[in-house]
């Protein structure tokens, strides 16, 4: 479970100096499918930044299963982050100059994991492997990017924005393609959206403003990637 206990965050100093995120909150249970939910300026991607453990908070508490990350030396959290999540961003963030395999490759070491060819037939590319970044559609790139994501063998996924440089026909079959692979190994997902028809895929739903949750919800029924609207 992910405790996230009254965190905040500010930028800037001085005069300048401004309260990002505001006391916030939230609980989320082991193999959920959680979005967070709010506009541009809302203050969800410095939250999925601070929770998963790119940043540390002001204050607060972020416990997982126990061990509360806001604590640790940066080494730790470096290894924590290694060893526990896995990053999913609106830009793809590829190396150009390796092929499919060896950039999902990357991921994998990491983790010692030497099946993680597997990931990449699962989004459905196992026939392009020798191709590189620049050969591929946008789609096929978020693809690579999700594989190599998931070769690190996350517990945690997070995912900010992983539509937002997509079509339509792509987004969808992006967001299916990671919803299936949930379903096969059982990691739990906090993704940042601004799309309230995606917040439908989730479990839970937090919406967030102005750096506070405004809501907290369950869906009684989730849809699939291609029952939501666009």
């Amino acid at each position: 479970m992910i405790d996230v206990r009254k965190i905040t965050k500010f930028y800037g100093n001085g005069k300048n100096r401004f309260q990002v995120l505001k006391e916030i909150s939230f609980e989320i249970q082991n193999g959920d499918f959680a979005v967070i939910l709010g506009a541009s300026g809302s203050g969800k991607s410095t939250l999925l930044n601070v929770v998963s453990g790119l940043e540390y908070p002001d204050s607060g508490e972020i416990i997982y299963d126990g061990k509360n990350i806001a604590n640790l030396s940066e080494h730790s959290l470096t290894e924590f982050r290694k060893e526990n999540v896995g990053f999913i961003f609106q830009q793809y963030y590829l190396l150009p100059n390796m092929n499919i395999d060896k950039n999902v490759k990357m991921g994998a070491d990491l983790a010692g994991n030497k099946d993680y060819k597997a990931i990449i037939e699962a989004v459905g590319l196992g026939e392009k492997m020798k191709q590189y970044p620049s050969e591929l559609s946008g789609g096929e790139q978020q693809r690579v990017a999700v594989a190599r994501a998931l070769a690190k063998k996350p517990k945690v996924l997070f995912l900010d924005e992983p539509t937002g440089a997509l079509d339509e026909q792509t987004g969808r079959q992006v967001l299916d393609y990671i919803c299936k692979l949930q379903k096969k190994y059982h990691f739990t997902i906090i993704m940042v959206t601004h799309n309230q028809n995606i917040a439908e895929m989730a479990n839970t739903v937090i919406k967030i403003n102005s750096g506070k949750i405004l809501e907290r919800y369950t869906n009684t029924m989730q849809k699939t990637a291609y029952e939501i609207g666009w």
